[in-house]
């Protein structure tokens, strides 16, 4: 009868224990707003409104930016575009992006490049504006920037 006890009150220690670590853990990390647009300008290639979407695990983040405003000017195969993103920083230094992500577009359709990876740190405060996005597509860098702020405000990391 008293190794049942033992048995049943360690079970009780063990699952307030569980409990007590749940209610201590940290929370996982997340970015906010995860969708924000803005108003970006590519040159000759075009411009117009954009929206960012961003996505966050510890340090690691992704960045995806898409515009029906911006059109492929010819049929571009999937992963082919090489991309630079760079997020100002209003809490240090500029964040970048990168990488060869992108669906295949035919000719018209809405660019889109990403998901981009980078890395952030807690209280990171980055915005498009101030920062830049280099497309480099069949040897051709296009440069596209935002004229203003991006909306609803920063993501905050």
């Amino acid at each position: 009868m008293r190794g049942k006890r033992i048995g049943s009150g360690a079970a009780l220690l063990a699952g307030a224990l569980a409990v007590t670590g749940l209610a201590f853990a940290p929370s996982a990390a997340a970015v906010t707003p995860t969708t924000a647009t803005t108003t970006a300008n590519c040159g000759l290639f075009g411009g117009g409104a954009a929206t960012l979407t961003a996505t966050q695990s510890g340090t690691a983040a992704t960045l995806t930016l898409s515009s029906t405003a911006i059109t492929a000017p010819i049929p571009i195969g999937a992963n082919s575009i090489t991309s630079t993103l760079t997020m100002a920083n209003s809490t240090g230094a500029a964040r970048v992006f990168s990488g060869t992500v992108n669906p295949a577009m035919p000719t018209g359709a809405p660019i889109v490049v990403g998901p981009l990876n980078g890395t952030v740190a807690a209280g990171d405060s980055l915005d498009f504006y101030k920062g830049s996005l280099k497309m480099v597509v069949f040897g051709i860098t296009v440069t596209c920037t935002a004229s203003g702020p991006q909306l609803p405000g920063p993501f905050v990391f």
